[in-house]
């Protein structure tokens, strides 16, 4: 099972494949989730996070040479398909193996995945590969498994999709496989590992690769029991974490699931700290109820900040509900990391600096600002490349240069140049605010912390030291 490495500081995990403005690198927890299920069916298993330790492609060779596989997994991602196909040939080369590869964007660029792979690809997951992999891992005949394209007599075969699975079925990662300390991100207290209490997201955002092309649009949540066994099983195998980050989508689309969780580690009197993802629009009176459980950062997608933005990419949300999400959690004493974007269909410049000084005028202690990635799979994706907005030319071009996180979408009101550019005024002008400056220094509460800071403050600057986007 191999995470490939790219470039250095390059993050695979995260829903924008680069390298990111903080230099975050993301746990593969998706991939080992599926490693569990294979562990858990008595395979032997080699996993390599070849991203988060920026190894280099002959530390692979010798890796691959040494296990021997029979099947030789790989994740892959939009910018580096090239790189990833890259190691599938490596191990064509040294032995005789079966080569699968996963991820969002084979799952929808399939037939063009196999073009450009030239004979050293044998197999393609689509979408959710958990039990696809156990079915090919365990010996199942190519024609029987869900889930899967492969070659047969030169013609490209795709077998019938998978049925969403039960989540409650399966096991919790093998993290036995990592170190915490590999990954890094400024805004959560080091070290911390993910948690995925659930699947699929009712939302339909059109920017959004994961929910249309892995999980789809059917909400499945885990037990609360099992989501904080699984906590407890983190703690055991690391009794040093600092910090549970609930990976999970839209962790509080269900407040069943919230007071179901919240209640549980209140129950078992776990001392924990923890973040989430959020919208806006969930119920905030179990903010008080999250808080008492542990919560302490809210991650929230508050995207745009005009309300004709928002409803171009069908966020579902509006601008007063993001005042009063943040007035609220501010209150409630929670940190509040707001997630931006700027180059949605219809943008002007005066749009894209009304998001800049709505993030200015709310109550956030850090953001980021991307801009939208039109991923293959997307209905965004579909928009821009009919009328012609799309940049890149080549899958390499989804990042720019160094490669780091930029827009890919050129319009004629307003070029990429144009929203780069923007992206970095608003990151600029909110971080070098004097009273957000004092508000991040009051939030330092010790050593930990001030590392934290720290090195997101070094990663920042050596961004905007390489000319930002």
């Amino acid at each position: 099972m191999l995470n490939p490495p790219f470039a250095d500081d390059f993050c695979r995990s995260a829903r924008w494949a680069a390298k990111s403005r903080g230099r975050v690198q993301r746990h593969p927890d998706w991939m080992l989730i599926a490693t569990a299920v294979l562990e858990e069916n008595g395979h032997d298993i080699k996993f390599i996070d070849g991203a988060a330790l920026n190894l280099k492609k002959e530390d692979i060779r010798n890796e691959i040479a040494s296990f021997k596989p029979e099947i030789f997994v790989i994740h892959t991602t939009t910018p580096s398909i090239y790189n990833d196909i890259s190691y599938a040939r490596l191990c064509k080369e040294l032995m005789d193996c079966r080569t699968v590869l996963i991820g969002p964007h084979v799952s929808v660029e399939t037939e063009n995945t196999f073009e450009i792979a030239d004979d050293s690809i044998d197999i393609i997951c689509r979408g959710e590969y958990d039990y696809t992999l156990k079915d090919l891992a365990n010996g199942s005949a190519l024609k029987e498994v869900k889930g899967i394209s492969y070659i047969n007599d030169g013609r490209i075969i795709h077998n019938p999709q998978r049925e969403p699975l039960d989540v409650n079925e399966l096991p919790f990662p093998a993290w036995h496989f990592i170190k915490p300390e590999w990954y890094r991100d400024a805004g959560k207290r080091s070290p911390f590992l993910t948690l995925i209490s659930g699947r699929g997201c009712f939302g339909e955002c059109t920017f959004c690769r994961d929910t249309p092309v892995m999980y789809g649009r059917r909400l499945r949540l885990r037990n609360p029991e099992l989501v904080i066994d699984e906590i407890e099983y983190d703690y055991r195998l690391f009794p040093y974490l600092m910090e549970i980050m609930f990976e999970t989508d839209t962790f509080t689309a269900s407040r069943k699931h919230v007071e179901g969780i919240c209640e549980e580690i209140l129950r078992r009197d776990l001392r924990i700290t923890w973040s989430c993802n959020v919208r806006v629009d969930m119920d905030l009176s179990l903010l008080p109820l999250m808080k008492k459980a542990g919560c302490r950062m809210l991650m929230v997608g508050i995207e745009f900040g005009t309300q004709e933005a928002l409803d171009a990419v069908k966020k579902g949300i509006t601008i007063e509900q993001t005042r009063i999400f943040a007035d609220t959690a501010h209150k409630s004493g929670f940190t509040i990391h707001g997630c931006f974007m700027a180059g949605a269909p219809g943008e002007t410049e005066e749009s894209v600096r009304a998001t800049n000084n709505f993030a200015k005028s709310l109550p956030l202690d850090t953001i980021q600002i991307s801009g939208v990635c039109a991923y293959p799979g997307t209905e965004m994706y579909n928009w821009a490349k009919e009328r012609g907005y799309l940049v890149p030319e080549d899958w390499s071009e989804w990042v720019g240069k160094d490669f780091e996180q930029v827009t890919i979408l050129n319009y004629p009101q307003l070029s990429k140049k144009e929203i780069d550019k923007l992206i970095d005024k608003g990151l600029k002008e909110f971080y070098m605010r004097p009273q957000q400056i004092l508000r991040m220094a009051l939030n330092i509460k010790d050593i930990g912390d001030l590392k934290r800071k720290l090195y997101g403050f070094k990663s920042f600057l050596g961004y905007l030291k390489k000319g930002g986007s």
